[in-house]
Formats: structure tokens, sequence, C-alpha cells
């Protein structure tokens, strides 16, 4: 190859190149910025906090385990839920239920 190909080589991959810095800068980066940001929501959760689960269960943390999260949906039923199912922490101050 001279150097016209190579150029010619260089320039067909330059629109590759842009497609995928734009899917990753729209796409794959606000993506991990979401789950890094609810990754810090559900290791912040402590005894007393309002949440809802992914079900649409609102409840209260009773205890935070390694795994596991027990939740009080009622004055009598309190279950374990995995992390992973916890959707968003309520904010008490602005609550309108």
């Amino acid at each position: 190859m001279n150097g016209a190909e190579q150029g010619s080589a260089l320039l067909s991959f330059l629109p590759l190149v842009a497609l995928f810095a734009i899917f990753y800068f729209l796409i794959i980066r606000p993506q991990q910025k979401q789950q890094q940001k609810h990754k810090e929501m559900i290791d912040s959760l402590q005894k007393g906090d309002q949440i809802i689960t992914n079900g649409g269960l609102y409840a209260e943390v009773v205890k935070t385990e390694e795994n596991f999260i027990k939740i009080k949906l009622n004055e009598t039923t309190i279950v374990k839920i995995d992390r992973a199912f916890v959707a968003k922490k309520v904010d008490t101050l602005n609550e309108n239920v």
C-alpha cells in the first residue's frame, strides 16, 4: 500500500469512530452515571428511610444487611428484599402520599 491508500483506509474508519463516540456519550456514559448514583443511594439506606420497590411497594427500611434489606410494609408485616429491587428513596419532606 502506498501513502494515498493508507490515508483512504483511515478516512473510511473515521465515520465509524465518530459513530462510536456519539453512541458512547449519548447512551453508555449517562447509563453508567445513573447506575453509580443508584448504587450510592442503595448503599446509603438506613433504618427509617422510606423507599419504593421495583414492584411499587411503599415501605420503611427496618434493617440493612449485606445483600438484603428488611422493610416494613405495615405495622405487622416485615419482609426481606434484595437490594437490587429498591427503585428509589422517598424524600419525606416533599411526600404527597
